[in-house]
Protein backbone atom coordinates (compact mmCIF):
# COMPACT_ATOMS: atom_id res chain seq x y z
CA UNK A 1 0.00 0.00 0.00
CA UNK A 2 1.31 3.45 -0.89
CA UNK A 3 1.79 6.01 1.89
CA UNK A 4 -1.00 8.20 0.51
CA UNK A 5 -3.42 5.28 0.85
CA UNK A 6 -2.41 4.86 4.50
CA UNK A 7 -2.98 8.58 5.04
CA UNK A 8 -6.45 8.38 3.47
CA UNK A 9 -7.39 5.50 5.76
CA UNK A 10 -6.27 7.49 8.79
CA UNK A 11 -8.11 10.63 7.61
CA UNK A 12 -11.32 8.62 7.23
CA UNK A 13 -10.98 7.26 10.77
CA UNK A 14 -10.42 10.83 12.01
CA UNK A 15 -13.62 11.78 10.21
CA UNK A 16 -15.49 9.19 12.27
CA UNK A 17 -14.22 10.85 15.45
CA UNK A 18 -15.52 14.19 14.17
CA UNK A 19 -18.92 12.83 13.17
CA UNK A 20 -19.50 10.97 16.44
CA UNK A 21 -18.41 13.77 18.82
CA UNK A 22 -21.02 14.84 21.36
CA UNK A 23 -21.18 18.49 22.54
CA UNK A 24 -17.39 18.93 22.82
CA UNK A 25 -15.87 21.39 25.27
CA UNK A 26 -14.99 24.70 23.56
CA UNK A 27 -11.86 26.75 24.27
CA UNK A 28 -10.98 30.20 22.86
CA UNK A 29 -7.62 31.08 21.36
CA UNK A 30 -6.04 34.42 20.44
CA UNK A 31 -8.02 36.36 17.83
CA UNK A 32 -11.67 37.14 17.21
CA UNK A 33 -13.93 34.03 17.44
CA UNK A 34 -10.89 31.73 17.23
CA UNK A 35 -12.07 28.50 18.80
CA UNK A 36 -10.67 25.08 19.59
CA UNK A 37 -12.64 22.11 20.86
CA UNK A 38 -11.58 19.01 22.70
CA UNK A 39 -12.45 17.16 19.49
CA UNK A 40 -9.79 19.17 17.58
CA UNK A 41 -7.25 18.09 20.17
CA UNK A 42 -8.47 14.49 20.18
CA UNK A 43 -8.25 14.20 16.40
CA UNK A 44 -4.80 15.80 16.25
CA UNK A 45 -3.47 13.38 18.89
CA UNK A 46 -5.01 10.50 16.94
CA UNK A 47 -3.44 11.69 13.67
CA UNK A 48 0.02 12.04 15.19
CA UNK A 49 -0.16 8.62 16.81
CA UNK A 50 -1.23 6.90 13.61
CA UNK A 51 0.93 8.85 11.16
CA UNK A 52 4.07 8.28 13.23
CA UNK A 53 3.66 4.60 12.51
CA UNK A 54 3.37 5.27 8.76
CA UNK A 55 6.45 7.50 8.56
CA UNK A 56 8.44 7.44 11.84
CA UNK A 57 11.10 9.87 10.61
CA UNK A 58 8.59 12.68 9.94
CA UNK A 59 8.25 15.82 12.04
CA UNK A 60 4.81 17.18 12.92
CA UNK A 61 3.25 20.62 12.77
CA UNK A 62 -0.36 20.90 13.91
CA UNK A 63 -2.80 23.65 14.81
CA UNK A 64 -3.44 22.46 18.36
CA UNK A 65 -1.52 21.72 21.57
CA UNK A 66 1.30 24.21 20.96
CA UNK A 67 2.71 22.37 17.95
CA UNK A 68 1.96 25.25 15.60
CA UNK A 69 5.36 26.89 14.99
CA UNK A 70 7.28 26.05 11.81
CA UNK A 71 10.97 25.48 12.55
CA UNK A 72 13.94 25.37 10.22
CA UNK A 73 14.32 21.65 10.90
CA UNK A 74 10.85 21.09 9.42
CA UNK A 75 12.15 22.24 6.04
CA UNK A 76 14.42 19.19 5.98
CA UNK A 77 13.19 15.66 5.37
CA UNK A 78 9.50 14.92 5.92
CA UNK A 79 6.99 16.95 7.92
CA UNK A 80 3.28 16.31 8.38
CA UNK A 81 1.18 19.50 8.58
CA UNK A 82 -2.16 18.83 10.26
CA UNK A 83 -5.45 20.62 10.64
CA UNK A 84 -7.61 18.16 12.61
CA UNK A 85 -10.78 20.19 11.96
CA UNK A 86 -10.57 22.91 9.34
CA UNK A 87 -13.81 24.76 9.95
CA UNK A 88 -13.99 24.50 13.74
CA UNK A 89 -16.67 27.19 13.99
CA UNK A 90 -18.74 25.24 11.46
CA UNK A 91 -18.23 22.14 13.59
CA UNK A 92 -19.33 23.92 16.77
CA UNK A 93 -22.50 25.28 15.15
CA UNK A 94 -23.30 22.17 13.06
CA UNK A 95 -22.85 24.21 9.88
CA UNK A 96 -21.30 22.13 7.12
CA UNK A 97 -18.65 21.46 6.09
CA UNK A 98 -15.65 20.78 8.29
CA UNK A 99 -12.72 18.74 6.99
CA UNK A 100 -9.64 16.83 8.13
CA UNK A 101 -6.55 18.20 6.37
CA UNK A 102 -3.21 16.37 6.20
CA UNK A 103 -0.21 17.54 4.19
CA UNK A 104 3.16 15.83 3.94
CA UNK A 105 6.01 18.19 3.12
CA UNK A 106 9.27 16.88 1.71
CA UNK A 107 12.23 19.26 1.99
CA UNK A 108 9.79 22.06 2.73
CA UNK A 109 7.57 21.52 -0.31
CA UNK A 110 4.17 19.77 -0.58
CA UNK A 111 4.66 16.12 -1.46
CA UNK A 112 1.36 14.45 -0.54
CA UNK A 113 -2.02 15.80 0.51
CA UNK A 114 -5.24 14.34 1.85
CA UNK A 115 -8.41 16.26 2.75
CA UNK A 116 -11.51 14.45 3.93
CA UNK A 117 -15.03 15.83 4.24
CA UNK A 118 -16.78 13.23 6.43
CA UNK A 119 -20.22 14.83 6.05
CA UNK A 120 -20.33 13.96 2.36
CA UNK A 121 -17.72 11.16 2.35
CA UNK A 122 -15.51 13.11 -0.08
CA UNK A 123 -11.83 12.13 -0.02
CA UNK A 124 -9.43 14.45 -1.87
CA UNK A 125 -5.83 13.39 -2.41
CA UNK A 126 -2.77 14.33 -4.41
CA UNK A 127 0.87 13.39 -4.81
CA UNK A 128 3.22 15.92 -6.38
CA UNK A 129 3.35 15.42 -10.15
CA UNK A 130 0.71 12.67 -10.16
CA UNK A 131 -2.58 14.57 -10.32
CA UNK A 132 -5.44 15.25 -7.92
CA UNK A 133 -8.26 12.87 -7.05
CA UNK A 134 -11.62 12.85 -5.34
CA UNK A 135 -12.82 9.40 -4.24
CA UNK A 136 -10.25 7.81 -6.57
CA UNK A 137 -11.42 9.73 -9.66
CA UNK A 138 -9.05 12.25 -11.22
CA UNK A 139 -10.26 15.84 -11.01
CA UNK A 140 -9.41 19.03 -12.89
CA UNK A 141 -10.45 22.59 -12.27
CA UNK A 142 -13.02 24.23 -14.56
CA UNK A 143 -12.19 25.77 -17.93
CA UNK A 144 -15.10 28.20 -17.75
CA UNK A 145 -14.35 31.94 -17.45
CA UNK A 146 -14.80 33.73 -14.15
CA UNK A 147 -17.86 35.52 -15.54
CA UNK A 148 -19.66 32.16 -15.74
CA UNK A 149 -18.40 30.86 -12.39
CA UNK A 150 -18.90 31.12 -8.66
CA UNK A 151 -16.11 32.58 -6.54
CA UNK A 152 -15.44 31.85 -2.87
CA UNK A 153 -13.54 33.79 -0.24
CA UNK A 154 -12.47 33.69 3.37
CA UNK A 155 -12.87 36.64 5.71
CA UNK A 156 -9.64 36.11 7.74
CA UNK A 157 -11.90 36.42 10.81
CA UNK A 158 -9.08 36.29 13.37
CA UNK A 159 -7.39 39.39 11.88
CA UNK A 160 -9.74 42.38 12.23
CA UNK A 161 -7.24 44.69 10.53
CA UNK A 162 -7.85 42.83 7.24
CA UNK A 163 -11.64 43.05 7.22
CA UNK A 164 -11.97 46.31 5.31
CA UNK A 165 -9.64 45.24 2.51
CA UNK A 166 -11.22 41.78 2.34
CA UNK A 167 -14.70 43.15 1.76
CA UNK A 168 -13.47 45.83 -0.64
CA UNK A 169 -11.97 43.09 -2.81
CA UNK A 170 -15.14 41.02 -2.47
CA UNK A 171 -17.29 44.00 -3.51
CA UNK A 172 -15.17 44.53 -6.63
CA UNK A 173 -15.05 40.80 -7.39
CA UNK A 174 -18.81 40.30 -7.27
CA UNK A 175 -19.61 41.95 -10.65
CA UNK A 176 -16.91 39.81 -12.30
CA UNK A 177 -18.45 36.44 -11.39
CA UNK A 178 -21.86 34.79 -11.06
CA UNK A 179 -21.92 35.18 -7.26
CA UNK A 180 -19.79 34.86 -4.13
CA UNK A 181 -19.81 32.11 -1.52
CA UNK A 182 -18.22 31.71 1.95
CA UNK A 183 -17.89 28.23 3.47
CA UNK A 184 -15.84 28.80 6.62
CA UNK A 185 -13.01 26.41 5.69
CA UNK A 186 -10.10 27.39 3.47
CA UNK A 187 -9.12 23.81 2.68
CA UNK A 188 -12.63 22.99 1.49
CA UNK A 189 -12.83 26.19 -0.60
CA UNK A 190 -9.65 25.29 -2.48
CA UNK A 191 -10.88 21.73 -3.01
CA UNK A 192 -14.04 23.19 -4.55
CA UNK A 193 -11.90 25.19 -6.98
CA UNK A 194 -9.91 22.03 -7.75
CA UNK A 195 -13.16 20.15 -8.34
CA UNK A 196 -14.56 22.84 -10.66
CA UNK A 197 -17.52 23.81 -8.48
CA UNK A 198 -16.17 27.35 -8.38
CA UNK A 199 -13.29 29.04 -10.14
CA UNK A 200 -11.60 31.38 -7.66
CA UNK A 201 -10.85 31.54 -3.95
CA UNK A 202 -9.04 34.21 -1.98
CA UNK A 203 -8.24 35.01 1.64
CA UNK A 204 -5.87 37.63 3.01
CA UNK A 205 -4.32 35.55 5.80
CA UNK A 206 -4.46 31.85 6.56
CA UNK A 207 -2.12 29.52 8.40
CA UNK A 208 0.11 26.81 6.97
CA UNK A 209 -2.18 24.00 8.18
CA UNK A 210 -5.09 25.67 6.37
CA UNK A 211 -3.44 25.68 2.94
CA UNK A 212 -0.59 23.14 2.84
CA UNK A 213 -2.68 20.16 1.68
CA UNK A 214 -5.25 22.11 -0.32
CA UNK A 215 -2.61 24.01 -2.29
CA UNK A 216 -1.12 20.77 -3.63
CA UNK A 217 -4.54 19.35 -4.51
CA UNK A 218 -5.46 22.58 -6.32
CA UNK A 219 -2.13 22.74 -8.17
CA UNK A 220 -2.41 19.12 -9.30
CA UNK A 221 -5.94 19.91 -10.55
CA UNK A 222 -4.54 22.60 -12.85
CA UNK A 223 -5.13 25.62 -10.64
CA UNK A 224 -2.83 28.59 -10.35
CA UNK A 225 -2.17 29.21 -6.67
CA UNK A 226 -0.15 32.14 -5.31
CA UNK A 227 -0.38 34.78 -2.63
CA UNK A 228 -2.45 37.91 -3.32
CA UNK A 229 0.57 39.64 -4.86
CA UNK A 230 1.18 36.75 -7.25
CA UNK A 231 4.18 35.30 -5.41
CA UNK A 232 4.82 31.59 -4.94
CA UNK A 233 3.66 30.25 -1.58
CA UNK A 234 6.47 29.67 0.92
CA UNK A 235 4.94 26.79 2.97
CA UNK A 236 6.59 28.12 6.11
CA UNK A 237 3.80 30.02 7.82
CA UNK A 238 0.81 32.34 7.38
CA UNK A 239 0.14 33.92 4.00
CA UNK A 240 -2.54 35.36 1.77
CA UNK A 241 -3.82 32.95 -0.88
CA UNK A 242 -5.30 33.36 -4.35
CA UNK A 243 -6.39 30.13 -6.05
CA UNK A 244 -7.75 30.27 -9.61
CA UNK A 245 -9.08 27.51 -11.85
CA UNK A 246 -7.95 26.92 -15.42
CA UNK A 247 -10.66 29.14 -16.88
CA UNK A 248 -9.38 32.26 -15.12
CA UNK A 249 -6.68 33.30 -17.56
CA UNK A 250 -5.74 36.59 -15.92
CA UNK A 251 -5.70 37.82 -12.35
CA UNK A 252 -8.82 39.96 -11.83
CA UNK A 253 -8.15 43.69 -11.53
CA UNK A 254 -9.50 43.80 -7.97
CA UNK A 255 -6.34 41.97 -6.85
CA UNK A 256 -3.88 44.20 -8.72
Amino acid sequence: MYIVDDIKTIAKEAGVIMMTAKAPKIMEKEGHANFCTETDEKIQAFLIDRLQKVLPEAAFLGEEDGQDVFTEKMSEGYCFVLDPIDGTSNFIYSYRPSVVSIALLKAGKPYMAVIYNPFDDMMFSATAGKGAYMNEEKIMSANTPLSDSLAVFGTAPYYSELQERTFEIAKNLLPLCVDLRRSGTAAWDMCCVALGRCNLYFELKIQLWDYAAAALIAKEAGCKITDIEGNELSFRGPTSVLCMGQGVKETPKCFL
